[in-house]
């Protein structure tokens, strides 16, 4: 249980030491789901 709650508190400091990173991340993460939501609409919207 000790590990799980070391890996979280490792975690959770480097997201608030790499704000910037943490950020860019995310929003590639989120545009890559957009882009992959709207790419399976339109090829579904055209059959």
């Amino acid at each position: 249980m000790s590990f799980l709650l070391e890996t979280l508190r490792l975690g959770l400091t480097n997201l608030l030491l790499h704000k910037l990173r943490s950020i860019l991340t995310s929003l590639g993460i989120i545009l890559g789901v957009a882009a992959v939501i709207i790419m399976v609409s339109i090829g579904e919207g055209n059959k």
